[in-house]
């Protein structure tokens, strides 16, 4: 049956959409409302990418059609779930669905296959329910590794055997190391391009991390002793010979490291040092805790703490509860201590008393080298310094040292590494908290915005990418945040109707960011408002630029409606696209909204509308519309260049031998088998690299399904290969020199390099005969 509407298109006939959505409300009855994905998995909003993976986790148990067999729509409520799960997992999509519902979805295929029962209870998510393993995703892995302590890192994959051979060794090795080293794992199924990034290419790959170093591999055997004996070593705390007491060596060592930078950790052998021991009535082997002012002299009045047991998480915990707290800073202090220092303060409502989380008193040691204090502050001492930075409930600042008005608000998680990697993102970035006295408004500066909710977990993971963004465009455009929940009346002004939606304000231009959550996409964002790569066609220009186009020009035009939900999820993938093809294909938008009459004369039926509009031939105005499923960069990208003019040239066997090899010019060659599908997705990739070349090097193609005999001389054993085959004053070997990319920009480079030093060589040659 032919579908009612094309995939992704919204009707431009408002008769027509009023008759069809009559069609669709009485189909729509007979089947089943959407659902929530949220509610489908059973999760509010605000959940983690672990509780996420939790939910899905037990509803896959319950529901999956293995256990349902007898339940006719077991596999279609399953897909429903899955789909869910899919999309919510990640970031991106998870972003389009809370902006545009399944609507800005329709790209996006996920959730169409799943595995077996089995897999969802054996293999999914190894580590999500043990506490002393921190499940590190994309967005925390940075932050984790920069934070200043020692992690050791466990990259697998839920579909490796070794993987969850390891496991329990892994689980035994983190409960030993808790509050020494922080042991983390990484699912690579779920963060592919992390682990490429990091060159994971086996499972399971196990690394230090530690600031200031390199990753270290760990390549010995998976015993729990043979991994705290590779930890150890790089567990840099020294233990000073001062007292004996039955701890074993490896126990102060983990000691030692667990107090870093707040205790000193010693021994002391009381056989020959009897007379210190008697004075503090020593008998058997002890544990004490000397705190600053402590002495050896009198136990009574010495404030020295004995400790009861042999166990270095025990002790650490006794010794973290008797450390001082954070400095409380007055009110009538607040602000000349902020004048010229960096700050983190924790605010709280109230005395709470000494924090449970012991780890937080390492903030100092860990912050000092970026030269940030820490200290806390009583907003029930000041409700009005409180009110002022709009600090409602208890939460973390860092200010940077310029006044009190320069100050971030931490929104993650309350735990050691996560505060530590904002601190030291916050105080190097240019990202200021905005509230309604210094939200932009007419000013010349241009500023982006974000406007976010605390609860939200995409608009939490695009914090640090914005920090890293104002470092690299400071001077040029001023960063804020806007939290949506306290000053709802800016963002209702602004009509925000989900989080994060980040825009630019330019004088009396707004423009809203529709990219991934990454400082990279970010800063393509700005380059591209600065240097627009989508040329805004009126129709006048329209006209001009497209229909009067020169003969060798190639246009891509995108015909499209500001609310049409389809249409605004393609936006930043087309402006990405017209990037990379920027210098091949002119590209364009028009709006259809605002020229309806043009859109209505060029018979638009629906948004968004795609047209390439080729190199002119024998007709007068000829144009190709795009019926792709996907409407990614890449995908409309690869369409385009489909349509390039050939500049390579096909080869037979007679003429590889007589251009290539016996020619006196330099080929490179790309042979392919038609029926290979890199081979032709590679295919408009070569033809870039040949235009790029042109005139230095020639480019070639053999069809390896025809020629066979040719591709077998010359060595080829996989599709497609690329080779380069230099002309140097004799025939060519037929091997020539493989070409270990299939980037046109890469190969091009290359190629011209290659070329230099073969001149440069024949130069030299040339020189040395003169000289005989």
């Amino acid at each position: 049956m032919e579908p009612l509407l094309p995939r992704g298109k919204c009707l431009t006939d408002l008769k027509r959409l009023f008759l069809l959505s009559l069609v669709l409300v009485y189909l729509i009855a007979l089947v089943s409302p959407d659902q929530d994905y949220y509610g489908l998995l059973g999760i509010s909003k605000e959940a983690t990418s672990r509780e996420i993976r939790q939910a899905f986790k037990k509803l896959a148990l319950k529901l999956h059609p293995d256990k349902n067999q007898n339940d006719p729509e077991a596999h279609e409520n399953f897909l429903k779930i899955n789909r869910a799960y899919e999309v919510l997992k990640d970031e991106d999509l998870r972003k389009k669905y809370d902006k545009y519902g399944e609507k800005g979805l329709d790209d996006q295929q996920q959730g169409g296959r799943y595995e077996s029962w089995h897999y969802y209870r054996y293999d999914f998510g190894i580590y999500d329910d043990d506490p002393e393993i921190i499940t590190l995703d994309r967005g925390e892995f940075d932050a984790a590794v920069t934070s200043g302590e020692l992690w050791f890192i466990n990259f697998y994959s839920p579909r490796c055997s070794h993987c969850h051979d390891l496991a329990p060794t892994w689980r035994e090795f983190a409960k030993e190391m808790d509050g020494l080293i922080r042991i983390g794992a990484v699912n690579c199924g779920d963060n592919r391009m992390l682990c490429r990034n990091k060159g994971i290419n086996s499972y399971p790959s196990l690394y230090v991390f530690k600031t200031g170093m390199n990753p270290v591999k760990y390549f010995g055997d998976r015993s729990k002793e043979s991994l705290m004996s590779f930890a150890m070593q790089f567990v840099t705390s020294t233990v000073t010979e001062l007292w004996a007491d039955c701890l074993t060596s490896r126990t102060r060592l983990k000691l030692a490291g667990m107090l870093e930078g707040l205790v000193n950790v010693g021994w002391m052998d009381c056989a020959t040092q009897g007379e210190l021991c008697d004075n503090l009535d020593i008998s058997t082997s002890t544990t004490a805790f000397f705190p600053p002012g402590a002495t050896l002299t009198n136990k009574e009045r010495g404030g020295v703490l004995f400790l009861n047991t042999l166990d270095a998480r025990e002790i650490y915990l006794e010794v973290m509860q008797h450390l001082p707290d954070f400095q409380m800073i007055s009110a009538s202090s607040l602000q000349d201590h902020l004048a010229h220092h960096r700050w983190l303060i924790f605010f709280q409502f109230g005395e709470t008393g000494k924090s449970d989380d012991h780890d937080l008193k390492k903030l100092s040691y860990l912050l000092k080298a970026e030269n940030i204090q820490v200290g806390k502050f009583d907003c029930l001492s000041a409700p009005n310094v409180c009110n002022d930075l709009y600090v409602y409930q208890p939460c973390v600042v860092v200010f940077k040292g310029r006044g009190i008005n320069d100050y971030e608000i931490h929104h993650g998680k309350k735990i050691l590494y996560d505060i530590v990697a904002f601190a030291k993102e916050s105080v190097n970035s240019h990202v200021v908290t905005l509230g309604p006295q210094n939200f932009p408004g007419k000013e010349k500066d241009p500023w982006l915005v974000d406007f976010f909710a605390p609860w939200c977990p995409p608009c939490r993971a695009l914090l640090p990418e914005l920090r890293k963004a104002s470092k690299q465009l400071y001077g040029q455009l001023k960063f804020g945040t806007l939290d949506c929940t306290v000053h709802e009346g800016i963002c209702n002004m602004h009509n925000i109707r989900a989080y994060p939606t980040t825009v630019v304000f330019n004088q009396s231009h707004t423009h809203e960011y529709e990219g991934h959550h990454s400082s990279e996409q970010i800063l393509e964002f700005i380059e591209d408002l600065m240097n627009p790569s989508v040329v805004s066609l009126t129709p006048e220009t329209f006209s001009e630029l497209v229909k009067k186009k020169k003969a060798n020009e190639i246009w891509m035009v995108d015909f499209y409606a500001p609310w049409c939900g389809p249409c605004q999820a393609l936006m930043p993938e087309w402006k990405r696209m017209a990037r990379l093809l920027n210098g091949l294909v002119s590209v364009g938008s028009v709006d259809c909204q605002k020229y309806f009459s043009l859109c209505h004369q060029e018979n638009i039926q629906g948004y968004p509308e795609i047209r390439l509009f080729p190199q002119k031939s024998a007709s007068s105005y000829q144009y190709y519309s795009y019926n792709g499923w996907n409407r990614d960069a890449h995908s409309l990208r690869r369409w385009a260049l489909g349509y390039l003019p050939r500049v390579s040239l096909d080869l037979t066997p007679q003429s590889f031998t007589d251009k290539v090899l016996n020619g006196k010019e330099h080929w490179v060659v790309d042979f392919y088998a038609p029926w290979c599908g890199p081979c032709q997705n590679f295919a408009p990739e070569f033809e870039i690299l040949a235009k790029a070349v042109k005139g230095k090097v020639k480019a070639g193609k053999v069809d390896c399904q025809a020629y066979a005999q040719t591709c077998q001389s010359a060595g080829i054993r996989a599709y497609p290969t690329v080779k380069f085959y230099p002309y140097q004053g004799a025939k060519k070997n037929a091997f020539g020199e493989h070409i270990d990319s299939h980037d046109a920009k890469a190969i091009a480079e290359l190629l011209m390099e290659k070329v230099e030093d073969i001149k440069k060589k024949r130069k030299k040659s040339s020189r040395n005969k003169d000289e005989l």
